[in-house]
């Protein structure tokens, strides 16, 4: 029964983030917005409505400059000043997400700069929060795979869209 029970969680989780990359795929495609089905201007939409109602190519941008200035900034300081290792793991994990790409636990322990078991620790307490699921590869028991549960990837939208200017209407050519 636990076994079965745990089959099920594992196709949950492979369905949530099948379903995940598929909704970002058709926002992208139809250009969806629910501004333009309210008649409003950008500027007028709450941040969070304007990150739920697109899931922009703009996003993965911001999220790869993020990550990078996180390992820029060990070149300069002693890493250990700003360890994050959680916030890491959710950056790599929305970025394998939107370039279409698996990220193993051992890739995401080394994506996080810290310590292999330090790493691990911080993706329990992801996945505690439901940020995080673990899907096992089918083709090698040793290794399993991380995604962004389908409320990470909601919030990581909703993050990134607070970085860009929000009374902006020019956001798209800050990545042209």
């Amino acid at each position: 029964m636990v076994n079965q029970a745990e089959s099920f969680r594992r196709r949950a989780r492979k369905l949530i983030t099948f379903a995940n990359g598929l909704l970002a795929i058709a926002r992208e495609l139809e250009g969806y917005s629910v501004r333009s089905e309210w008649g409003l201007p950008d500027a007028q939409a709450p941040v969070a409505d304007r990150a739920m109602s697109e899931d922009h190519p703009y996003w993965l941008e911001l999220a790869r400059r993020a990550y990078a200035d996180r390992r820029r900034r060990a070149k300069y300081f002693d890493i250990s000043l700003f360890g994050e290792p959680a916030w890491d793991i959710l950056l790599d994990l929305f970025i394998a997400a939107k370039e279409g790409r698996k990220v193993s636990v051992t890739s995401a322990c080394i994506g996080a700069a810290v310590p292999s078991t330090t790493a691990l620790r911080w993706i329990i307490v992801l996945e505690n929060e439901e940020l995080v699921s673990r899907e096992d590869d089918p083709k090698d028991a040793r290794r399993a795979f991380l995604h962004l549960t389908t409320k990470a990837y909601s919030q990581m939208i909703e993050y990134l869209s607070t970085m860009v200017p929000a009374a902006s209407n020019e956001c798209e050519e800050l990545f042209v």
